[in-house]
């Protein structure tokens, strides 16, 4: 079975801004990766790359997410 395409370059420019929403709102939280991690039950890693833009969250891990941090979850993707 052939493999998906990449997405394209305005696609990963966006989901590095979303990473870079929430990685800005998790500190302005004063948030560790890790408190993050435990209470949306996702690992760290996984945080980490969300945050970086390389890896796509799922809508229910930017529910989790804006959840754990306490912001709307449109803050986290406008």
């Amino acid at each position: 079975m052939p493999s998906a395409a990449p997405p394209p370059d305005w696609v990963l420019a966006r989901r590095r801004a979303v990473g870079r929403q929430i990685r800005e709102a998790r500190l302005y939280a004063n948030l560790t990766q890790e408190k993050v991690a435990l209470d949306t039950g996702i690992d760290r890693p996984s945080i980490v790359r969300i945050e970086q833009g390389q890896q796509s969250p799922t809508l229910d891990t930017l529910i989790r997410i804006a959840a754990a941090i306490g912001v709307p979850l449109a803050h986290l993707v406008r």
